[in-house]
């Protein structure tokens, strides 16, 4: 039996960024479920604070070159790779001049929610998903951590899944304790359509422009959910619970690992989970 191929879009992964639950679990879960038998491939965005001399980043040229066209503009995609050698494990970096190369993550120096962070994200998601395309390795199952990855549910159900890398992929969302109160640009819904994904495919986004939107949007085209934090944002959590897809409650720091795995397999064979 060919092994399953599970692929991390991640937010935040240690050693690369500030040590978080998030960026823990972004770093040793991709680990645990490779050593477990399964294909891994992880993503995350280069923001400005990593150091890329310390981590080691290289620009890899054959899968550079591409542009991602948001809202009539183009933006060129950078991919560079890093590898930690004590997992055996590489992950791949979605860059970009125009929206990594800031010396801060979300915020700027006067802890200004940036303006384009939903731009930024639908970079991040569609160059992803447009690498693992060019990569030509189909993910059984995409598991998002963190709200900047969770678009890769949209754009994996509504617009990649016409192509044969991903028409058989499952969504898995993690919903972290990452709320904010700031809100998205106007344009929010213009940056996120494309041919295939109009205003009203975004109810929640038509309607605000905020963290419990977006989220809500990801949970519309999921397949299945974990709570990554024990405290999450509450109309999140409801809405996830009200929505009858599978959910994982949160587990502690010991158990997570064998829980996601069953997890994953329970999604990818379509069993039922007791939510």
């Amino acid at each position: 039996m060919a092994k399953a191929k599970i692929l991390y879009v991640s937010q935040e992964i240690v050693p690369y960024l500030r040590d978080s639950e998030m960026g823990h679990i972004g770093r040793y879960l991709p680990q645990g479920i490779q050593e477990s038998g399964k294909e891994i491939r992880t993503f995350m965005p280069r923001f400005g604070v990593i150091n890329e001399r310390r981590n080691q980043l290289h620009e890899v040229i054959r899968l550079s070159g591409m542009n991602i066209i948001i809202n009539d503009s183009d933006h060129p995609l950078i991919i560079k790779v890093a590898s930690i050698q004590p997992a055996r494990m590489q992950v791949y970096f979605i860059d970009s001049e125009d929206y990594f190369h800031r010396k801060f993550m979300l915020h700027d120096k006067y802890d200004k929610f940036f303006k384009d962070n939903d731009e930024r994200a639908v970079f991040f998601n569609r160059g992803v998903l447009e690498t693992v395309k060019k990569l030509g390795w189909a993910p059984d199952l995409i598991h998002c951590q963190g709200w900047m990855s969770a678009l890769t549910a949209v754009y994996t159900k509504k617009v990649f899944n016409k192509h044969p890398i991903f028409s058989e992929s499952k969504i898995v969302i993690s919903i972290f304790d990452d709320h904010f109160n700031d809100e998205f640009s106007a344009d929010v819904v213009k940056n996120i359509m494309m041919d295939e994904i109009t205003e009203n495919d975004l109810p929640h986004l038509k309607e605000n422009k905020d963290y419990v939107a977006w989220m809500k949007t990801a949970i519309d085209y999921a397949d299945g959910i974990i709570i990554g934090s024990e405290n999450v944002n509450e109309e999140v959590l409801k809405y996830a619970k009200a929505s009858k897809l599978p959910v994982l409650d949160y587990q502690g720091a010991e158990e997570y690992l064998d829980a996601f795995n069953e997890f994953y397999d329970k999604i990818l064979v379509n069993e039922e989970i007791a939510i």
